[in-house]
Order: C-alpha cells, then sequence, then structure tokens
C-alpha cells in the first residue's frame, strides 16, 4: 500500500465528522486545558474559517473563562473593536460601524460580515461582567506604523505629558516619506536614511516612564502596545526590502511581545485565543520554514510557555471560493478554489470522505501523521490558476498541529459593503 494511502486510513480511523458546533465539543474541551488556544486558516477570505472560530471562541470565553481574543490584525483598529465590546465606545452604535475603522488594505480581513457576530455576542456577554472579567478584543500586527504613532502623540497630548516631544520627534523623522512604508523601506535599506534611533529612543522614554501612565488600564494599555507596534513595524520595514526572511522573523517576533504584553495586562493565570494564518499559528519547525531560518508564533509561544500551555488547531479545504486580490492593494475578487491537488493533505481528507471533519492528534495517532506532505496556503494576493507551483507547504501535520480542522467545500468572505 502507498504512503498516500496508509494516511487515507489513518484519517478514516482518526477523524470524526462534524455538522455543528456541538460536535467540535472534545476538541473544544481538550484545548481548553491550554493557556492560548490558536485558531488557524489555511486563507484570509474564507467564510467558514471565521464563522467556526467563532463559535470556538464564544464557547470558551463562556464556559472556560478565555479573557481575549488576539487577531492577525494592526492594534489601533482592533483596539476600536475592544472600546465597542467593552462599552467605552458610545461614538460607535453597531459591530458595523467600528469595523470601519479598518482601512488599510487587505480591509476584508476583519471589515466582513462573518465577524459582526462574534463581536456583537462579546459586547452582549460583557454587559453581564464585571469590568475585570470582560473579553477583550486586540490586535498583533506589526503593519501600523503611522497610526500607532498617531495614537500615542493624541494620548500624551490629552495627558499633557512632557514626553509628548519625544513622541513628535520620532514621528516628524518619518514625514517624508508620506505614510508609504516602501519608500521608507527602500531609503532605510539601501540609503541608510532610518529614523531606528529616533524611534528607539521613544520607546526608551515611554517604558521609563509607563508608572505615570498607569491611572487608566486600557489606556496604559493601548500606548504601551502602540509604541511597541510603532518600534518593531519601523525594523519590518527596514528589512522588508531586502531581507524576506529577517522581516518575517520580526513581524511574528512582534506577534508574540503583543501577546505577552495584553496577558501581562490581565493578569497571572490569563487564558487567551488567537486568531491567525496556519502559517503563524503552526510550529514552523514542522515545514521547510525551518531551514530557510524562519520561525512563527506557533514555534515561539511553544518555546516560551510550554507545548502543553499552547493548542494549535489549523484550519483548510478542499474546494470552493475565496475572496482574494490579484496583486497588493488590488479589488479583491471571488476566486475559485480549485480541488487540492493529488497527494496534499487536503485530497487525503476528501478521499476520507467528501465531508466536515476534525482530527485531534495524540499520543496514539501523532506518529501516523508525521510524514511530510504538501498543505495548502492561500495569502492575500492569490492565483489559483498558479498554485500548484508555490502554495502548498511541505508539513508534517501532527507536529504542526494538535488538531485539524477541515471543511470540505467552503465559500468566499463576505467584504462589508459587497
Amino acid at each position: 500500500m502507498q504512503k498516500t494511502d496508509n494516511i487515507t486510513a489513518y484519517i478514516n480511523k482518526h477523524a470524526t465528522p462534524y455538522t455543528q458546533t456541538a460536535d467540535l465539543e472534545p476538541l473544544i474541551k481538550e484545548a481548553s486545558k491550554a493557556r492560548y488556544v490558536m485558531l488557524g486558516e489555511a486563507s484570509h477570505g474564507t467564510s467558514e474559517f471565521y464563522t467556526i472560530r467563532a463559535e470556538i471562541t464564544k464557547h470558551l470565553i463562556e464556559e472556560h473563562g478565555y479573557s481575549f481574543v488576539a487577531v492577525e490584525g494592526d492594534w489601533p483598529p482592533c483596539f476600536e473593536v475592544n472600546r465597542y465590546v467593552k462599552g467605552m465606545a458610545p461614538e460607535y452604535s453597531t459591530a458595523r460601524d467600528v469595523l470601519r475603522s479598518f482601512n488599510r488594505w487587505p480591509q476584508w480581513m476583519w471589515a466582513n460580515e462573518e465577524i459582526i457576530p462574534l463581536i456583537e455576542w462579546m459586547k452582549e456577554f460583557n454587559k453581564k461582567q464585571p469590568a475585570r472579567n470582560q473579553a477583550g478584543f486586540y490586535g498583533l500586527d506589526v503593519y501600523s506604523l503611522w497610526e500607532s504613532m498617531e495614537a500615542i502623540i493624541e494620548y500624551l497630548e490629552k495627558i499633557k505629558s512632557p514626553d509628548v516631544e519625544k513622541a513628535k520627534n520620532a514621528f516628524e523623522c518619518f514625514e517624508p516619506f508620506n505614510k508609504k512604508p516602501e519608500k521608507y523601506g527602500v531609503s532605510a535599506a539601501y540609503y541608510g536614511e532610518d529614523c531606528m534611533e529616533e524611534m528607539l529612543e521613544m520607546l526608551r522614554t515611554l517604558r521609563q516612564n509607563k508608572s505615570t501612565y498607569d491611572d487608566d488600564p486600557e489606556a496604559s494599555l493601548n500606548m504601551q502596545a502602540n509604541a511597541v507596534a510603532a518600534s518593531n513595524a519601523e525594523a519590518y520595514y527596514h528589512a522588508m526590502v531586502s531581507h524576506d526572511a529577517e522581516s518575517w522573523n520580526i513581524r511574528d517576533k512582534h506577534m508574540m511581545e503583543a501577546l505577552r504584553i495584553i496577558s501581562e495586562h490581565y493578569g497571572t493565570g490569563t487564558k487567551g485565543i488567537v486568531w491567525e494564518h496556519n502559517t503563524h499559528i503552526g510550529d514552523a519547525r514542522a515545514t521547510d520554514m525551518a531551514s530557510e531560518g524562519m520561525v512563527n508564533v506557533g514555534q515561539l509561544a511553544r518555546e516560551m510557555y510550554g507545548e502543553e500551555d499552547v493548542y494549535a488547531v489549523g484550519f483548510g479545504t478542499h474546494r470552493g471560493t475565496v475572496i482574494a486580490g490579484a496583486k497588493w492593494g488590488a479589488i479583491p475578487e471571488k476566486l475559485v478554489v480549485p480541488k487540492g491537488v493529488a497527494g496534499s493533505w487536503e485530497d487525503l481528507l476528501h478521499k476520507s470522505g467528501s465531508f466536515n471533519k476534525f482530527i485531534m492528534f495524540n499520543e496514539e495517532n501523532r506518529k501516523l501523521f508525521r510524514d511530510i506532505i504538501g498543505h495548502r496556503a492561500i495569502g492575500v494576493v492569490y492565483h489559483p490558476e498558479m498554485e500548484h507551483l508555490g502554495n502548498y507547504v511541505p508539513s508534517r501535520i501532527s507536529e504542526r498541529y494538535d488538531a485539524f480542522i477541515h471543511v470540505d467545500e467552503t465559500k468566499a468572505l463576505t467584504p462589508l459593503n459587497s
């Protein structure tokens, strides 16, 4: 029997069909033993990945005491969502209103119809909780250099802090680049014209004077996270032009730093839920990323907190449709996701039965799914006709994830106002 036949047989033995959230209860119960539950996605533009993660998240918050959701999104607009779900944003009437805060491409990652029910649910849940038990919503990503700087200056001016001059000095360094990170990246990488010293000086000052901002814990967290985001964004854009692996590592290390800051804000024993692409939450050491010197959140979290405190759930599909762009900044399109290529993880999951299913990896079965196999990853830029040339990541599935949810046929996410 060929290797792929073996894997199909193992899937048949160890996978569980599901049609509703209640069927996922064994997975949710097992995941809830960990401090961090990491919920992945094979693309940023698939409806079911959002709706299933939302249902799992509700159970983890309501039944298992998880304190926050941290997503692959920029800190400033995600913090607006956080303010909304905690009843601190009277300027927003609905979740739809607050989601318009996401104005950087690809907006559809968070400004979509599928996330609205979760945000409204969190708002209603928090109304019944004392402030210390309210569930938060935060962004982990590193792209928000200008937005984070603006938020820092606005807050420091509001509280009349003398540190505002250091922040303005750092921000002025970026003004010639007109909020275009690629222009800054070229200048920093090739001409030695960067703003690194100004950013580090601002960060040092804000850290030294952190105790003066503690009167409002949420505002203090917001400023601290924005300061780290701005500083790491400078490093990211600095490296982006010429060092792909380095810029990737800066980004994922930043996401881990942001996760640590959020966790410290909530205190000892805090449990959090992370929503990111499979390429971030699945352990990089179980893929070819390791040979390229790349790390990711899944690996770093396991190393920092221990494997027993991180539960990573991968998501995938055999076929369907997806929202993506033909190039960065392009108008998003609904594109066809072709059937998984022969011999891929997606293909074998489908061959074992064309229905939705999940697998939980454990000591009994983990060794059965350790063979290297191609596993599809779709980004915000996607060319279906070329995916067989670069969209399949060689992976040891049971080492990359603790569980996997397969949706046999998926449909595209629905952007707001689409």
